[in-house]
């Protein structure tokens, strides 16, 4: 990882990347002065030292020929679903890699998923000969889309595939893409199809609500529920 080369934190501040405490140094603004004069140079971008994140699934297949047996994918630190998205997209590539249905529209499908979970932007590093680095223009995230907390599980109820929440925050309604997430669950996308609010059929819940709607994973208590929803 391109990323894991970074010792600045652990020069500064003595906190090493390399071991999961990073302090983000390069996400911070920084200026470019003249130490002799004191002139300060203006510069458009502003996260000079933050590069975007390392992105190789589009010429994977290239990395593939090289005979290489491992690849490393970066999920410390990082949100279930980033995790969850990024192994299934580079699972799928390389499974399609070594069955020859490795396609053009494949890798654009790919890379639309990957949009969706936190990065900084992607560029693909210096495997293909680029000598310059390409930086990101943010502090964050670059997803295209965000989850916004809903509430937490209640229940799950096997023989009807019925999943039981609270709602502690905004409103959750049918049609709405969510996301559950829990140490034993992991992470399991759905759209609410219907939905309950004691047991009666409503269009949406609001915070202090206690619904009810189909799903075809088990929910645990354990388990928070989040809103998908454009960046």
């Amino acid at each position: 990882a391109v990323s894991g080369k970074c010792y600045l934190s652990l020069h500064t501040q003595n906190s090493s990347a390399n071991r999961g405490a990073c302090k983000q140094n390069c996400r911070r603004k920084y200026k470019v002065i003249d130490l002799e004069d004191g002139h300060e140079l203006e510069i458009d971008n502003e996260y000079i030292m933050s590069p975007k994140d390392l992105c190789t699934i589009n010429f994977l297949d290239q990395l593939v020929d090289t005979g290489i047996s491992v690849i490393k994918l970066e999920g410390r630190g990082r949100a279930p679903e980033y995790v969850a998205t990024v192994t299934r997209c580079y699972k799928e590539a390389v499974d399609a890699i070594e069955n020859g249905t490795y396609t053009s529209d494949k890798v654009e499908a790919w890379m639309n998923e990957l949009d969706k979970v936190y990065n900084r932007g992607f560029w693909g590093g210096y495997y293909l000969g680029q000598e310059l680095g390409e930086w990101t223009d943010t502090s964050g995230s670059s997803a295209s889309q965000k989850k916004v907390y809903l509430g937490k599980g209640v229940h799950y109820f096997p023989k009807i595939n019925i999943a039981h929440f609270k709602i502690e925050s905004l409103e959750l309604s049918v049609g709405d893409r969510v996301l559950v997430t829990g140490p034993s669950t992991g992470v399991v996308e759905t759209t609410v199809a219907s939905l309950k609010v004691e047991d009666c059929l409503v269009e949406s819940a609001v915070k202090g609500d206690e619904c009810t709607f189909p799903m075809d994973h088990k929910i645990r208590s354990s388990d928070k529920l989040y809103k998908i929803v454009e960046a």
